[in-house]
């Protein structure tokens, strides 16, 4: 081999990515083990059927056990910024769990959209901030529409009057209700230099949150106004458009999970359920036809947890092609989702209807999910110019 080739070979190997890693760690399960514990333990199906019958979805205990107590809240946030240290892929573990759960918590938009946004922002301010959050001690979330799929022109609805006040009408906001009046509501602002992200607290005056009936009971929605509102900046047009930008990207891929956990869910309650369904003197599970419906189903989820767990891991690395594995994993794991829970509830018969059986909180929480952060139509537009792939006659 000559000189030439050898060092022809070595920049080949240095410019080609590393392999994605779609194996749970051995500590990924260990904080399954523990997720799952908690949660079977503090958030059963009837313990969630009930609170979405009542006035606040969110159970604080629960909230406080897993976000400050097992310490999840600033999972992926680095120690020295008052974080666990972890990576993009322990959240999405946690995210699997709480969709198998359907879980009420406000983990997406606190620890995974508000939490992102507040680390890539990189100001002091931004930090400082950041450390109550991530420790769990108090509450915050981005205050942008839940369906605001990443990249592309983002159309910040508040805006600033130059002396630190904001104006603005922020609807459909997650995870926003049930706030104390020191939790934080993240503001992107289009200021006159380019996009700016402000911090408002709760119960400054001139806010008021909102709710709005929601699809999905038990991720709440909320429209947030502010009149004249108090605010602190937190990172201005140098670092607020790709701090905000990160964190739709990082919540884009990192709901994948939570959806490859309704599925999950899904698939499992419907197969022990056929197993045991005795009709016309068999087990229902036995009939040919269902058992091709849930071949197809468990292929179908066999793709999504890996489109998963390759964002999980893109967005971990720091891969270049993170924005595509995002994009693969929203367009596959939303329909996913939904057709799990659609086959769940059919398949479960009469019952399948019924308020009991907690399959309508998965179909609705799918349902929901499959539009928040860019429905996967969207993604796949994204998609196709992400990889030079142009629709046809474009």
């Amino acid at each position: 081999m000559t000189e030439s080739t050898t060092a022809g070979s070595a920049q080949h190997t240095a410019a080609t990515p590393a392999a994605p890693d779609l194996l749970y760690s051995e500590i990924e399960e260990e904080l399954r083990a523990s997720v799952r514990s908690l949660l079977a333990d503090r958030c059963p199906p009837e313990a969630v059927l009930g609170r979405c019958e009542g006035p606040e979805p969110y159970d604080p205990a629960l909230w406080q056990s897993l976000a400050a107590d097992m310490g999840t809240a600033g999972l992926h946030v680095p120690e020295e910024l008052g974080g666990a240290g972890a990576s993009p892929r322990e959240v999405a573990v946690v995210l699997e769990e709480l969709g198998r759960s359907a879980a009420p918590t406000p983990y997406l938009g606190h620890t995974v959209l508000a939490c992102t946004a507040l680390t890539a922002a990189g100001t002091p301010e931004a930090h400082e901030l950041l450390s109550g959050l991530a420790s769990g001690s108090r509450r915050g979330t981005l205050a942008l529409p839940l369906s605001t799929a990443p990249g592309g022109q983002l159309a910040a609805p508040a805006r600033t009057d130059g002396a630190g006040r904001l104006t603005g009408r922020i609807p459909a906001v997650a995870d926003a209700t049930g706030f104390a009046g020191d939790d934080i509501l993240l503001v992107p602002v289009n200021g006159p230099r380019g996009m700016e992200l402000y911090a408002v607290e709760a119960g400054a005056a001139g806010t008021s949150v909102t709710p709005r009936v929601s699809l999905d009971l038990t991720r709440p929605i909320a429209d947030i106004a502010l009149e004249g509102a108090a605010a602190r900046l937190l990172a201005g047009p140098d670092r607020a458009e790709e701090a905000v930008g990160q964190a739709l990207l990082t919540g884009a891929g990192l709901l994948a999970s939570e959806q490859l956990g309704i599925a999950e869910w899904c698939l499992d309650s419907t197969v022990s359920y056929l197993r045991e369904r005795r009709q016309f003197g068999r087990t229902v599970g036995s009939f040919q036809a269902l058992k091709h419906r849930l071949a197809e189903l468990w292929l179908a989820v066999a793709g999504a947890r890996a489109a998963a767990r390759n964002a999980a891991d893109a967005l971990a690395s720091g891969r270049p092609d993170a924005a595509v594995a995002v994009a693969v994993a929203q367009a596959h794991c939303g329909d996913t989702a939904v057709l799990a829970a659609e086959e769940c509830v059919q398949l479960h018969g009469g019952i399948g209807m019924t308020w009991e059986l907690p399959a309508h909180l998965y179909l609705k929480r799918a349902k929901a999910d499959q539009i928040a952060l860019g429905s996967p139509g969207r993604h796949r537009e994204a998609l196709a110019g992400l990889v030079s792939l142009p629709a046809p006659g474009a």
